[in-house]
């Protein structure tokens, strides 16, 4: 099984296949990647690698700084979990880079959305909007009722309303690996993924492996 990696959305693009065909692709490169900490089930209940990736920072606190030196590993920019079999081999220090992914693999890519800001309902949740004749007045675009008569007088709770768009983890299912290479380290997957330009995005072998 697959270790993640930690790659950057550089943008999206198409490429050809033999038959001729446009294919959209979404570039990512990798994040320099080393497995930092390995998780164990007698030890910590469940099975996982720990992936660092980047470069330092300069204000790294104590108790990462200590982290990194218990397992004997220099500092990295930032840290990841991904869960794993317990019979994955993989050893502290190992480089991960683009081959740990082959072409035609489907995998899973979780990134954050772009941020909206503060957006109304047809934009956020897609609403219809009120009418536009009949004597509709400075209603074209709110949601209508949102709540019932004198009982229980109150908006439920989780009601789709106005609100903060974006800015949220997703995770998009299933994406074909297109094209591995090595020498660049970046992975080119069919489709779209989360998140903006140069964006921090999560990979591993997919879940529901369709």
């Amino acid at each position: 099984m697959s270790i993640g990696l930690i790659a950057r959305k550089a943008g999206m693009t198409q490429i050809f296949a033999e038959d001729g065909s446009a294919i959209p692709v979404t570039v990512l490169n990798v994040e320099p990647c080393k497995v930092v900490a390995r998780r164990t089930a007698d030890r910590d209940g469940y099975d996982a690698v720990q992936v660092g990736f980047g470069s330092a920072k300069r204000n790294t606190t104590r108790p990462v700084q200590g982290h990194y030196a218990k397992q004997g590993q220099e500092v990295a920019g930032g840290l990841k979990e991904f869960r794993v079999a317990a019979d994955a081999e993989c050893e502290l220090g190992q480089e991960l880079n683009a081959t740990q992914f082959e072409v035609g693999q489907k995998i899973d890519v979780s990134g954050t959305s772009k941020g909206r800001g503060f957006a109304g309902v047809m934009k956020r949740y897609n609403f219809a909007g009120g009418r536009a004749t009949h004597g509709a007045e400075k209603v074209h675009r709110q949601m209508g009722s949102t709540g019932q008569c004198q009982w229980p007088g109150r908006v439920f709770p989780g009601k789709k309303m106005p609100g903060h768009y974006g800015n949220e983890r997703i995770t998009t299912q299933n994406l074909e690996v297109i094209r591995v290479d090595a020498d660049s380290n970046r992975i080119l997957v069919r489709g779209a993924v989360p998140g903006s330009r140069n964006g921090l995005v999560e990979l591993r072998p997919a879940v529901k492996g369709a």
